[in-house]
């Protein structure tokens, strides 16, 4: 059951990455002021990578441990971190220093590390593991 739920949360933190991406880019290419409606959309990007990660510590206990999740723990780590530093460091600048560029790097990045954490179980990013 785990595993289920891991796997079918993969779709939803993909779907945040996306509109994170969409939405920073909107507003980094097209000039726009910094806005509330960013921050919320990272916090939830952050939440949902969050969640998958400690999903996915919980169904290690439940399944048989093998060497190959090694790589994939690491790069969902890294994934999570990268999402929660760009939502930090954003957060500590003044209102009228944030701005769109660093989410879009951020969230470019950390859906870069959670495709290649998908990749390195040997699956595709939008495959079924049911």
């Amino acid at each position: 059951m785990l595993f289920a739920a891991h796997s079918g949360l993969r779709f939803l933190v993909l779907v945040g990455g996306l509109f994170v991406i969409l939405y920073a880019a909107v507003g980094f290419f097209g000039k726009r002021e910094y806005s509330s409606a960013m921050a919320r959309l990272v916090y939830v990007f952050t939440g949902l990578i969050h969640l998958q990660v400690l999903v996915g510590f919980a169904a290690l206990f439940v399944r048989p441990f093998s060497t190959i999740l090694i790589g994939h723990i690491f790069l969902m780590i890294a994934a999570a971190v990268v999402a929660q530093f760009t939502a930090s460091v954003v957060k500590r600048r003044p209102p009228e220093e944030r701005s769109y560029g660093p989410h879009l790097v951020g969230a470019i990045l950390a859906m870069v590390f959670i495709a290649l954490g998908i990749m390195a179980i040997g699956r595709g990013v939008l495959q079924s593991t049911l």
